[in-house]
């Protein structure tokens, strides 16, 4: 069944993904509204106009202070697009870390919502929580990060009791595209892994489901209008090896290196001594990385395009899933290396 959505308001509307879905949001003639940190990004000259800006720190409010900042704007629809994802380095525990931030804290700011008179929730999670349902929970046995946001499922679903607030997950993918005044994190987060590396040494046999940001928000908006409570979607349009993936990526900023796939168990070996060097220093990834090599990234983490396109009516709201991911990743690169293209 279409809902209705005529206001919507996004905590992270300034971010990556939240800005993409604004913007879409707007095409749709649908009123934006974004809560976003004081001062964090200049938005002076590229920001639509359009959309209203609420400042405040939702991860500090108290319940009663998020219901009364944005009670009495007829909000029909909230999307939650916060939270640390798994590149996130935390000092000390990480699953409390994650804990916190992921469970604890969207489950206060999502029931001031639900006090505040919104009745739809959705909110943007990882494709981990999808494989580890896959896997029996064997991921989220090892990997704090995986742990965290199975955790936050359950608690998000149990604010949805009694059919007074809907809840749904989007749980994503590889996401690539660009957004104004902010260079994408994959040049600081995965390419740079390969510095150095007379060859691109990868664990071997993996492939990961990818999609464009712009992909990402046509999926918000159609959960928006047909999303069914208590569900959770898995995101994406086009599936990948990991070697086409990154010789893709590289070849498109000259890179000629060869690509070298290792097996796993090999490169878990490094791995190991890198979260050894962590915890030292005082720190522990959400992901376990002599685990993160052999569970995940030498494994196929692929999704069924059409289950998204389906279950949320693509059709009807004349989506396609975003931009073809190769322009995506071209545009990525070029944003990540610009002096490549010079």
């Amino acid at each position: 069944m279409r809902q209705d959505v005529s206001k919507v308001l996004i905590a992270g509307g300034t971010g990556f993904i939240g800005y993409h879905a604004a913007l879409l949001f707007l095409s749709k003639n649908i009123d934006v509204s974004t809560i976003a940190l004081p001062n964090e990004i200049d938005l002076e000259g590229w920001y639509p106009p359009q959309i209203n800006l609420m400042t405040g720190n939702l991860f500090e409010m108290s319940m009663d202070e998020i219901t009364l900042l944005v009670k009495n704007h007829n909000f029909d629809t909230f999307v939650y697009a916060l939270g640390p994802d798994d590149r996130t380095l935390p000092i000390g525990d990480a699953f409390a870390f994650f804990h916190e931030k992921l469970v604890v804290q969207s489950t206060k700011i999502c029931q001031a919502i639900k006090n505040a008179g919104i009745k739809r929730c959705i909110v943007l999670s990882s494709y981990f929580a999808h494989f580890d349902r896959i896997y029996h929970n064997s991921l989220s046995k090892h990997h704090p990060y995986i742990r965290a946001r199975m955790q936050q499922q359950f608690s998000l679903f149990e604010l949805t009791n009694r059919g007074t607030f809907d809840v749904m997950m989007l749980e994503l993918p590889f996401i690539f595209g660009t957004m104004p005044n902010r260079v994408p994190l994959w040049r600081e987060h995965f390419l740079s892994l390969f510095d150095g590396m007379k060859k691109l040494y990868f664990p071997k046999g993996g492939g990961t489901s990818v999609i464009s940001v712009e992909g990402v928000a046509e999926a918000i908006v159609a959960t928006a209008f047909y999303g069914e409570s208590n569900t959770c979607y898995p995101i994406g349009i086009q599936n990948m090896t990991y070697r086409h993936l990154i010789e893709t990526m590289t070849s498109m900023i000259g890179d000629k290196r060869q690509f070298v796939g290792v097996p796993a168990w090999i490169t878990a070996i490094g791995a190991a001594k890198l979260d050894k060097k962590m915890l030292k220093d005082g720190k522990q990834s959400g992901l376990n990385h002599r685990l993160l090599m052999t569970d995940i990234l030498n494994k196929l983490f692929y999704i069924d395009p059409d289950f998204m396109k389906e279950r949320l009516h693509f059709e009807e709201l004349g989506f396609e899933g975003g931009i073809d991911i190769y322009k995506s990743l071209a545009d990525t690169m070029k944003a990540c290396y610009p002096e490549k293209f010079n």
